[in-house]
């Protein structure tokens, strides 16, 4: 990342008190941007801001469920208080879940899953665009590779993060001449404790995840490569050469990309 910079941009990152969020937040500081950091849990936002703080960079931590309208209005707007614009919107908040769909009891769950993963992103990115169109900014969706094809006992999480690759690609045809980026993202299997807390057919946190997490990409390198694709302004990045082996593979050989996916969900390995 050392060959970009990011300095005084301002940045609204949300999801930012854990994982992937977290460690952008941290990297970004050291770049010394000017961070927005929003998420449920105010205690451990407040404990990122002050390490970003002591990285060099400036923040401020803004408690924000995103499934709520109103709470990312909220967001936008104490960003835009504090700092007079925005330069990027990291769309990265999360919830996964891990159930066979037909054990399901309560579709509630994906409904849930739903106002997380797209309505959260749709709502801040709605929110901020006036802000994003006069800085000429950059839009960031952090997907996964469910956005690109489906996974067992992933029916919400996957259709989730499909309908945010529809709405991204949409929306960048329709910013292409305001200077605004639209970037997607799709990482693989990122050892950040995301699926610890991912539901399960009851709606409940798993609190154990379902893969070796030894075996997934750091949270380290993860971001490094989401920064590199933001600096650049690149369209999309599709992480690993498993990843897009697998979507290519996918154009001939549907089935065995299926097959694939089954056996990765069955043996827990990446």
């Amino acid at each position: 990342m050392s060959r970009f910079t990011f300095e005084k941009n301002v940045v609204v990152i949300t999801g930012a008190s854990a994982g992937i969020g977290r460690e952008l937040a941290f990297k970004l500081a050291e770049n010394g941007a000017y961070l927005v950091l929003a998420a449920r849990n105010l205690k451990k936002l407040q404990e990122v801001v002050k390490i970003c703080r002591k990285l060099g960079g400036k923040a401020i931590a803004v408690k924000t469920h995103v499934s709520e309208k109103m709470q990312c209005k909220r967001l936008i707007g104490k960003a835009v208080r504090q700092f007079k614009r925005i330069d990027i919107l990291i769309n990265n908040a999360g919830l996964t879940m891990s159930a066979m769909f037909a054990d399901i009891k309560k579709i509630e769950i994906l409904e849930k899953v739903m106002k997380v993963n797209y309505f959260g992103s749709m709502y801040c990115t709605h929110f901020a665009l006036p802000y994003l169109k006069k800085s000429k900014g950059r839009i960031v969706g952090v997907s996964s590779y469910t956005g690109k094809t489906g996974v067992p006992t992933r029916t919400g999480y996957a259709a989730s993060k499909h309908a945010m690759a529809g709405f991204f690609d949409s929306l960048r045809i329709e910013l292409k001449k305001t200077g605004i980026s639209v970037s997607m993202i799709y990482p693989g299997f990122v050892a950040t404790g995301m699926r610890e807390r991912a539901l399960d057919k009851n709606g409940k946190p798993m609190k154990k995840s379902h893969i070796d997490e030894s075996l997934a990409m750091s949270v380290e390198e993860c971001s490094e490569m989401i920064l590199e694709a933001v600096a650049k302004r690149k369209r999309e990045l599709v992480m690993t050469a498993k990843g897009k082996f697998g979507l290519w593979m996918k154009l001939i050989a549907p089935a065995l990309v299926d097959r694939t996916a089954t056996k990765s969900i069955e043996t827990g390995r990446t």
